[in-house]
């Protein structure tokens, strides 16, 4: 199975897996996934978040995913348990559908290390 393949079969699977979990019967796209992976990623999973609290659970979502990569490194966390990354190298210039596989890619890899997916 080439790689493309492979990632797509995953992502639909891990879709169809946090879609049940998380959903009422709608599937989740991929920033409703970055959204949960950065409440995961913070540890405060029943609380309600402020508007600007959620644009901050995405960004630490993405710091983490892409931190394997080699893009950003996890720094220290502050006095409300909030994860803080630092820039190790820019992102690259990326069109749309490349960043989209990017990040696929990259949740796909983090619910392997969980064995959410195999």
């Amino acid at each position: 199975m080439s790689r493309d393949a492979q990632l797509k079969e995953r992502w639909e699977q891990l879709v169809v897996i946090l879609s049940d979990r998380f959903s009422q019967g709608e599937d989740l796209d991929l920033d409703a996934i970055i959204y949960l992976i950065g409440i995961q990623e913070l540890g405060q999973l029943h609380r309600e978040f402020k508007k600007d609290e959620k644009v901050n659970l995405m960004h630490i979502a993405i710091c983490r995913l892409l931190e394997p990569y080699g893009y950003y490194e996890f720094e220290f966390f502050d006095e409300e348990g909030w994860p803080h990354y630092k820039v190790k190298e820019e992102l690259p210039p990326l069109k749309a559908g490349e960043q989209s596989v990017l990040m696929k890619e990259a949740i796909v890899n983090y619910f392997l290390e969980r064995e959410l997916i195999k």
